[in-house]
């Protein structure tokens, strides 16, 4: 029993964990040449199915999280829309439409709410 709990309770640390994850596997892929990108393409396309798991791991996590009131929860949705415009970024990369895409808006990176009735009680 206390096992059980235990690991239903790491799910949301584990896929907090998985954003930094990603960076390093980003910041691993080394320079491509101008005449060979090939080995780059394939690591961004890798990369791309690692945030499609990622992406159904914390819908199935959202959907499998206690709905107990609890003093912060883990926000899903604000991961699952981060991932899908790094997804998208790689996407745009890979297969351009114009010129290297650039998008201003910053990634929230914050996945930690707390509950909104603690916000109201002093």
């Amino acid at each position: 029993m206390g096992q059980t709990c235990r690991s239903i309770f790491a799910w949301p640390h584990t896929l907090a964990a998985l954003p930094c994850a990603l960076v390093l596997t980003c910041a691993t892929l080394q320079p491509a040449h101008a005449a060979d990108d090939s080995p780059e393409r394939e690591r961004l396309a890798a990369l791309v199915r690692q945030i499609e798991l990622a992406d159904r791991l914390a819908e199935h996590a959202a959907s499998t999280a206690p709905q107990e009131r609890a003093r912060y929860h883990f926000d899903y949705d604000r991961l699952r829309g981060d991932l899908q415009r790094v997804r998208a970024g790689l996407q745009d990369y890979l297969v351009p439409l114009r010129a290297q895409p650039r998008d201003p808006i910053p990634l929230s990176g914050d996945y930690l709410r707390r509950d909104a009735l603690e916000k109201i009680s002093p």
